[in-house]
């Protein structure tokens, strides 16, 4: 099972942008998918962006234009790159890989992003 590390949360203001990254202790070339969730104090854990093993990537709605998602195979690294960020974007991060269905195979320890207003 691989181990992910989250870096990058913070204070932003409003407007602002903020880099997270996401290291795995293993090489990340043939891991399936890997993502970014978040989750809001009193909210439900939401789906944020994903990328596949071959670069393809989707994201939610709300973070379409705004959000990017990338990875690097020779840093064994994934990436958030937000920008435009609101208020509503406060949650903490967590990166996941190995998508099995309805589960998956590793968490990280999540990363806190506050967003002023």
């Amino acid at each position: 099972q691989v181990q992910l590390v989250e870096s990058g949360g913070g204070l932003v203001q409003a407007g602002g942008s903020l880099s997270l990254s996401c290291t795995a202790s293993e090489a990340i070339f043939a891991i399936n998918i890997m993502g970014w969730y978040r989750q809001a104090p009193g909210k439900q854990r939401e789906w944020v962006a994903g990328i596949t093993s071959g670069g393809s990537t989707n994201y939610t709605d709300s973070v379409k234009g705004r959000f990017t998602i990338s990875k690097d195979n020779a840093k064994n690294t994934m990436y958030l790159l937000m920008d435009s960020l609101k208020p509503d974007d406060t949650a903490v991060y967590y990166c996941v890989a190995d998508s099995r269905g309805s589960s998956w195979g590793s968490w990280g320890q999540g990363t806190q992003v506050t967003v002023s207003s």
